[in-house]
């Protein structure tokens, strides 16, 4: 899979060339600004971006900025933002972009580095892949009266592995259940949730993540 990074930290963007080559990725570029990144996505076409949220002049959301931009210019440009904290107005606004895969990682999450390149690669290949982390916030955030109330606190634990980007065999694996419980606890999920059920795992997801921001 081919790829283009975008990060300001040298360190940081050196160990990440070194390890995605590693795994066979084969590293397109390696940027340190927004128009470098979009530039290099334009000339190369990658299979994904892996970007930094912040990025120069201001390192506030320079990156998703980029990135944004550079997907509108290069439909289907898979996108995993990677930031050091949970940045929940940024996490939904990748999510409410349609056009390929996408994927908001915590930093931290790159020292896990089989865990890391899946998430690349699922990402890449058009799937999802959020941090636990984010979300849990999107989950704190629901409405008392909202659609989430309608779910048991088992269907809630697969939404949120769904939401990870997990397959229901992966599912299944972190909540010790047959893949054939997984996939009635999903479809009671969509049904709860009034949303179609889909051929596409990803589509599905970001659904249900546009479902739980409402």
């Amino acid at each position: 899979m081919r790829v283009v990074i975008a990060e300001d930290l040298a360190l940081l963007r050196d160990g990440l060339v070194r390890l995605l080559r590693d795994n066979d990725f084969e590293v397109l570029a390696a940027v340190a600004a927004g128009d470098a990144l979009v530039a290099a996505v334009v000339e190369h076409q990658p299979d994904i971006a892996v970007v930094d949220i912040r990025l120069p002049p201001d390192f506030r959301d320079e990156g998703l900025r980029a990135a944004l931009r550079a997907r509108e210019l290069v439909p289907g440009t898979a996108i995993l933002i990677v930031s050091q904290y949970v940045e929940h107005a940024y996490a939904a606004e990748l999510l409410a972009n349609p056009g390929g895969g996408v994927g908001y990682l915590l930093k931290d999450r790159i020292m896990h580095v089989a865990e890391f390149v899946e998430a690349v690669r699922r990402v890449a290949g058009g799937g999802t892949a959020l941090d636990p982390e984010v979300v849990a916030q999107l989950f704190s955030r629901r409405r008392e009266d909202g659609p989430l109330e309608r779910l048991t606190p088992r269907e809630r634990e697969v939404l949120a592995l769904m939401a990870e980007g997990r397959s229901n065999a992966g599912i299944a694996e972190v909540l010790v259940l047959t893949v054939g419980a997984v996939e009635k606890h999903v479809q009671s999920i969509m049904g709860k949730l009034d949303l179609l059920q889909s051929a596409s795992d990803h589509r599905r997801v970001l659904a249900v993540l546009t479902y739980l921001q409402q």
